[in-house]
């Protein structure tokens, strides 16, 4: 139940709390007034709500999620919590149960629960190695329709980087991904011929016209570099599509100089990258029965020392690469917080959740500007002690300046899909 009721018509709420940084300013939290207006915010006036220092934001931007494996924990687990357990297990299931009808279910399933915690703009992941890709990107398209106005919705293909090729399966793949406005995306990892597989995806994307996602490095073996390869490639081609990286997870535990090295090639190149806390502590450095040492997240805070363009998003729910999760932006910020350390090292971090995935993705803008629309989550908390301290339960979610209906769908609809 949301912690306050707001009255119909035109509204100015008094006494709200919000980064500075949203709004262009320095400092901390800083006191704002909202008039909402017709579904905006306006200039004028309205009846006046005293919301007592309730912190507000702009509706959130989750730039790396994987809608089509969501919520197949039921019938697909982890079977030890590992990363290849992970690969496996979806694999398998994939293969056995991924119809359009299942993936459509899951799918909505997934975008009603972002809805409700106050998203309004997702990229997902789609695994895309045929004939997947001619089964997940038709409902994607159907999705994005039925969902247009409320969260907009982008897709990457995903398939391992030893299938990229301009002459093989995969070049059918990214003339999907063109025919449905998509993302080109592959995983990266070391293969033989790396750079060449690299230079290929990068032409195929840009004879297509198409931007580019890559995961890369998801690994806490500091051998694994192709992250530096992929920069290196992209300034020797002198490519400009936009790029963004995923995971980087290498990085954290390789050589100090060389990890800055390949961070100031990232700069230079002007690559985006998205941390995936939550997905990255549940699977790397697991081992049964040893306690992990190594925390698997990138280095966040010297990429955005170097003005590299950071953002954090939700990864995996209730699937083989990450137990739990809920799309719920403000579990990430909490989260990413708590374990990347953001406290204590500036304020400009909530754009990390908002502004920044919102430019690396070319979504909308979020504003709290007149003029803006009133998509909006305001939570029950005057600090970020009291907003990190509690789950948020109670917030309010406005679009169009109308509180949603924040029920969450309840997991007994999928359980036929479970047998």
């Amino acid at each position: 139940m949301d912690f306050s009721v707001l009255p119909s018509g035109a509204l100015t709420l008094k006494n709200l709390r919000t980064p500075a940084c949203l709004l262009a300013q320095d400092g901390d939290l800083t006191s704002i007034e909202l008039t909402i207006e017709n579904g905006h915010i306006t200039s004028g006036k309205g009846t006046e709500v005293d919301m007592g220092g309730a912190m507000v934001f702009p509706t959130f931007t989750d730039m790396h999620t994987h809608l089509d494996k969501g919520h197949i924990w039921g019938r697909a687990p982890n079977p030890d919590g590992t990363f290849m357990g992970a690969l496996d297990a979806v694999a398998a299931d994939r293969a056995a149960n991924w119809s359009a009808e299942d993936v459509r279910r899951r799918m909505a399933f997934s975008l009603r629960c972002a809805f409700a915690h106050g998203t309004s703009a997702i990229r997902t992941h789609l695994d895309s190695l045929p004939p997947q890709d001619e089964i997940s990107f038709p409902v994607f398209r159907e999705m994005r329709a039925e969902w247009a106005g409320r969260i907009d919705l982008q897709a990457a293909c995903l398939v391992a980087i030893d299938n990229v090729s301009e002459d093989g399966p995969y070049a059918r793949t990214a003339d999907i991904v063109a025919e449905s406005g998509g993302v080109l995306g592959m995983v990266a990892f070391p293969v033989p011929d790396l750079r060449e597989r690299v230079r290929a995806f990068f032409r195929m994307a840009d004879a297509r016209g198409l931007e580019t996602d890559m995961h890369v490095d998801e690994s806490v073996d500091p051998t694994v570099a192709t992250l530096r390869v992929i920069a290196e490639t992209k300034l020797e081609m002198g490519v400009e599509m936009p790029l963004t990286v995923g995971h980087c997870c290498s990085l954290s535990v390789q050589d100090e100089a060389e990890a800055m090295h390949t961070l100031d090639l990232l700069a230079k190149a002007g690559i985006n990258v998205v941390s995936l806390p939550m997905c990255n502590m549940y699977l790397q450095d697991r081992h049964a029965h040893r306690t992990p040492r190594l925390r698997g997240v990138t280095l966040v805070h010297e990429m955005r020392a170097r003005g590299i363009n950071v953002s954090f998003a939700s990864d995996n729910t209730r699937d083989p690469f990450y137990a739990y999760g809920d799309l719920d932006m403000i579990e990430v910020m909490r989260q990413a917080t708590r374990i990347a350390h953001l406290d204590h090292t500036g304020t400009d971090w909530p754009q990390a959740f908002l502004t920044n995935p919102a430019r690396a993705c070319g979504f909308a803008a979020p504003s709290l500007a007149p003029g803006a629309p009133a998509d909006l989550v305001i939570c029950n908390a005057r600090s970020w002690t009291e907003l990190f301290a509690r789950p948020q339960s109670d917030r309010i979610v406005l679009r169009a300046g109308q509180a949603i209906d924040r029920a969450l769908p309840d997991y007994a609809e999928l359980d036929d899909l479970m047998r």
